[in-house]
């Protein structure tokens, strides 16, 4: 409750300052600083996201995470230049280039959380348009209102008009940055057809109705950091083997009695942590929800909650980018399969098997990226933090408590070995993976400091 009155505070505030001076439109940017306007507004467009990438065609993990990282993106240069020090991503992540990205009116009023709000709707009308659902596109169009609506009582007609232009602007220029990464509307096509399979022993094979692996050429796309993906590939896996004497077999093994003697915790924790597409918002989605929750629990102002949405999109984006390639390096067969050809052919997963390789794990590489977004901005860096993720009770999951940022990717990882989905060398190396991820993000790229 009284986080719910200081937000409140922090908005009558702003309108008010703004309603107090309609006719001074010359006054320095830095009267304005970001950190008197409140994130709700953030909060709001990321859980509509949320439903949007659930229930619009084709945003599988890869996908959902790349849409997710331009919106990060877009929302922070939409609001960058408020800052007394402004910082852009421009010439830290590759590609962006500052000349063309819209510049603010200097002298010239903003209202940060109408840019914020314009922003947001225009790049999420744009990263799903070719497939988001009418219902879903009035939801967008009835959220900008919304917003508008409250944000704009008692300001300038001018300074409202200027704002919401200049976050539309943002954010179109963001949407032709990304058309040039490789991934632009693969949603369409998230299988990426026609697709060469590679002849080695121990390939992937298909483990349900769906016959492609998803996503094969994801690994070409361009990351926003390049030490993301050059720093972050794992070691080769365990050599492939059908010998009940070999490593590999012993891999797999332990997958086939930990889940056959899972206990009731361990099957919980599996279907906790599955989100699947279409029935969940995808491992990222889960991640950003995560987010969303850290930053109202700790009374984020919307620059706090800008960096933070970057941040982690930077992250999960190029978790995917990463973690596809080495999927695709190895293409190595699931669980499910070996065990069935190997061991047990009446092995029963508890949840189901995605359809692409295995090493390393997807759910690994995003949580932990993920982990170490989220130690660097509310911990001094060990990650200890203690929090009840509440974020899948939308989807009829319980609650569930953790005192660590990294033992909460940990227990990610190991739900896809409780559920027989992956061998614990693909999260053992996935959680590297994200966390080499979530570092890079940390240090290598410039923020503003607040």
């Amino acid at each position: 409750m009284k986080a719910k009155y200081f937000h409140y505070l922090i908005l009558m505030v702003s309108i008010f300052v703004f309603s107090c001076n309609d006719d001074a439109d010359n006054v320095p940017q830095e009267d304005t600083s970001i950190s008197t306007y409140g994130a709700e507004v953030t909060y709001d467009w990321y859980k509509l996201q949320c439903r949007i990438i659930k229930e619009t065609p084709g945003f599988f993990p890869p996908q959902a995470a790349r849409a997710l990282g331009y919106s990060g993106i877009a929302l922070y240069e939409s609001v960058a230049q408020g800052w007394t020090n402004p910082v852009s991503l421009a010439g830290q992540i590759n590609g962006l280039d500052a000349g063309e990205l819209p510049k603010i009116v200097q002298g010239q009023r903003y209202h940060w959380g109408l840019v914020a709000n314009a922003c947001l709707s225009q790049i999420i009308q744009n990263m799903y348009e070719k497939r988001i659902t009418s219902e879903n596109l009035d939801k967008v169009f009835a959220m900008e209102q919304k917003w508008l609506d409250l944000l704009s009582d008692g300001v300038n007609a001018a300074i409202v008009n200027r704002s919401t232009n200049f976050g539309k602007d943002m954010a179109l220029a963001i949407f032709e940055y990304s058309k040039a990464d490789g991934g632009h509307e693969q949603y369409i096509d998230p299988f990426q057809l026609p697709y060469t399979w590679p002849t080695i022993q121990g390939a992937w094979k298909p483990t349900s109705a769906t016959l492609n692996p998803l996503a094969p050429k994801w690994p070409s796309n361009r990351p926003f950091l390049t030490a993301n993906i050059t720093e972050a590939q794992p070691l080769p896996h365990t050599p492939y083997s059908t010998s009940s004497t070999s490593e590999f077999y012993k891999e797999a093994l332990d997958v086939y009695n930990i889940v056959t003697k899972a206990s009731s915790e361990q099957k919980e924790i599996a279907r906790f942590w599955a989100d699947d597409p279409f029935n969940t918002c995808t491992p990222a989605g889960h991640t950003f929800n995560i987010m969303v929750q850290l930053l109202e629990e700790n009374n984020a102002h919307l620059g706090t909650a800008a960096i933070g949405f970057a941040r982690l999109g930077i992250a999960e984006n190029d978790a995917f980018i990463c973690c596809w390639k080495t999927k695709y390096d190895y293409f190595l067969i699931r669980p499910v399969t070996y065990i069935r050809e190997n061991i047990d052919p009446a092995f029963q997963t508890v949840i189901g098997t995605p359809p692409f390789p295995a090493f390393t794990s997807g759910h690994a590489s995003e949580s932990a990226a993920g982990a170490a977004i989220f130690s660097a901005m509310f911990t001094n860096g060990d990650g200890n933090y203690a929090f009840t993720d509440r974020t899948q009770i939308q989807f009829g999951f319980s609650i569930r408590n953790f005192d660590n940022f990294y033992k909460m990717a940990a227990e990610c990882a190991d739900s896809r070995l409780f559920g027989g989905i992956h061998y614990n060398t693909d999260n053992l190396n996935g959680l590297k993976m994200g966390r080499s991820i979530g570092d890079n993000v940390n240090k290598k790229i410039r923020w503003p400091n607040i």
